[in-house]
């Protein structure tokens, strides 16, 4: 399915966030090309009534003025520089930045402004903005997280439709480590009886260390209202066994307390034993927020 790109300006381009990691997001696009069949965005998609079903991902908003929104955002005298995530909603290198580079855009902006952040993304084109990651680390920090949960062909291409293969991934990682970068891999989402088997995990965690990763994360599948019904529809397709366990495991969003993280203990101790970190980095440099705002 070719999406349809809608080139629409905003208005604000920082989100603030609650209940994460970090305080702010952005996203230079809405809607998201890959269509993984277990995306959280789903959820907001049918609460708003648009597509999330089969049709999500056939309309993409191109915020082209995003850049300049975040410089302005940016250049208040309130601002703290606190790490800013890039790609939390929609995949900041999807296929519509190879035309718009509007991710690139604001990682220029966001050096000048020395404000830290931190990258996910399913696509190796993230390393051809090699240049302009490397002067925001310099700047302020940067960390990029390729999302890998599995390395199983059937499961790849069932579950993340349209995305790089993880392969490809691999290689993006190896070269943006070779450049100096802070890279890893998110084992995200793990599948309950999919992917969370320690041989699963183990076999994604050796390709990651052999590929130089910095760090590695895990985070067990979500599954809120919205995207809960196509996930299950596809999953029954694909692995009818499966569909009554899921909907029996996933009451609400999330699994069991217990279940959950028992599945992140099993990633983070398998990653001790390839001497791995397994944990969110966090690339925001101290002295970088005693520098003025802007130069020049």
């Amino acid at each position: 399915m070719r999406p349809v790109y809608r080139e629409e300006p905003c208005k604000t381009a920082l989100n603030r966030v609650e209940g994460m990691p970090f305080r702010w997001s952005l996203n230079p696009y809405m809607g998201c090309a890959h269509r993984c069949t277990f995306c959280y965005v789903r959820s907001f998609e049918a609460r708003a009534e648009r597509p999330s079903g089969a049709a999500y991902g056939a309309s993409i908003r191109v915020k082209t003025n995003v850049a300049q929104v975040l410089a302005a955002e940016l250049s208040r005298p309130g601002w703290r520089r606190e790490l800013v995530a890039v790609g939390t909603a929609t995949d900041p290198y999807q296929p519509a930045e190879g035309r718009y580079r509007l991710t690139r855009a604001c990682l220029a902006v966001l050096a000048r402004a020395r404000t830290p952040a931190s990258l996910v993304t399913r696509s190796p084109m993230v390393v051809r903005d090699i240049d302009v990651l490397q002067e925001l680390d310099r700047a302020a920090g940067v960390s990029v997280a390729f999302s890998i949960p599995t390395l199983d062909e059937r499961l790849w291409k069932a579950t993340e439709p349209d995305t790089p293969p993880p392969t490809q991934r691999l290689r993006a990682l190896e070269r943006l480590r070779a450049a100096g970068l802070d890279a890893g891999v998110a084992l995200a989402p793990l599948l309950p009886g999919l992917s969370d088997a320690p041989s699963s995990i183990a076999s994604v965690l050796r390709a990651a260390k052999e590929a130089g990763a910095s760090f590695v994360w895990a985070s067990p599948l979500r599954l809120p209202p919205g995207t809960r019904p196509y996930f299950l529809s596809q999953l029954a397709g694909e692995w009818p066994a499966l569909a009554s366990i899921y909907e029996h495991r996933y009451r609400g969003a999330n699994l069991p307390r217990a279940q959950a993280e028992a599945i992140v203990r099993r990633a983070a101790a398998l990653a001790a034993e390839f001497g791995l970190s397994c944990d969110r980095p966090s690339r925001a440099r101290p002295e970088a927020v005693q520098l003025p705002l802007w130069e020049g």
